[in-house]
């Protein structure tokens, strides 16, 4: 898979986000949401992990890991690596998708762990095993399906009567696990038997930064997908 990086909206200015990202990772859609949700100008750039950029020493200064995105503020030359502690850091800098009751604040650092601990890594595998794998591993396959519904389940309680997980209030918790569920959507995994969850991926989807965003990243074909015997 080639890799490229998609500019959503360049500012020229030195006060600016930067942020370096692989546009066709379909995760890696979120801070560019939360940018716009923010209005924080920033720019694209191209972090090439395939031809082996990520692992370059100026990299490995900004992302110890060689993963991204990872981002570097123009105006005070802070850099942060690892998803969700840039959407943390983008919300803290604008005063935007945190709750407005801060004793509340509790509930987003609870939905980002769980996001991070739970969400993205099953339904990583899912999507590795289901798809990506050079072999079919019917365990692999039966185990990370299995661990994803029980996701769903957590999340459609979590949604119930909600509009968003905070309520009323759409925040960064609501984007980090969107962008999941967004690929889960273009791989034809996501659930019908959910109607709180589909309500809320509906909702988040027609946001016009959600759209705006979305529309700029191109549709990747998915290989056949893999089926547990």
């Amino acid at each position: 898979m080639a890799s490229t990086a998609h500019r959503i909206s360049t500012h020229p200015s030195e006060h600016t986000i930067r942020v370096e990202l692989n546009g066709e990772v379909l995760a890696e859609s979120t801070r560019a949401i939360a940018l716009e949700e923010t209005g924080l100008p920033y720019k694209s750039e191209i972090v090439d992990v395939f031809s082996g950029d990520g692992q370059k020493p100026e990299f490995l200064e900004l992302s110890p890991a060689g993963k991204i995105p990872a981002i570097r503020d123009g105006d005070n030359g802070t850099t942060v690596y690892e998803s969700n502690a840039i959407l943390l850091y983008l919300a803290e800098k604008s005063g935007k998708l945190l709750p407005a009751d801060k004793s509340r604040r509790h509930e987003v650092d609870e939905l980002l762990f769980l996001q991070a601990s739970l969400q993205g890594p099953m339904f990583g595998q899912r999507m590795h095993f289901s798809f990506f794998a050079p072999e079919t591993v019917p365990y692999a396959i039966r185990r990370y399906e299995e661990q994803a519904k029980t996701v769903d389940a957590i999340v459609e309680r979590l949604l119930a009567g909600k509009d968003f997980f905070l309520g009323k209030e759409f925040s960064i918790a609501d984007i980090t696990f969107f962008a999941w569920y967004w690929s889960t959507e273009r791989a034809g995994l996501l659930p019908a038997d959910r109607p709180a969850l589909r309500a809320w991926y509906d909702r988040v989807k027609s946001r016009p930064s959600v759209q705006k965003v979305l529309s700029a990243i191109p549709a990747i074909p998915l290989p056949a997908r893999k089926l547990a015997a």
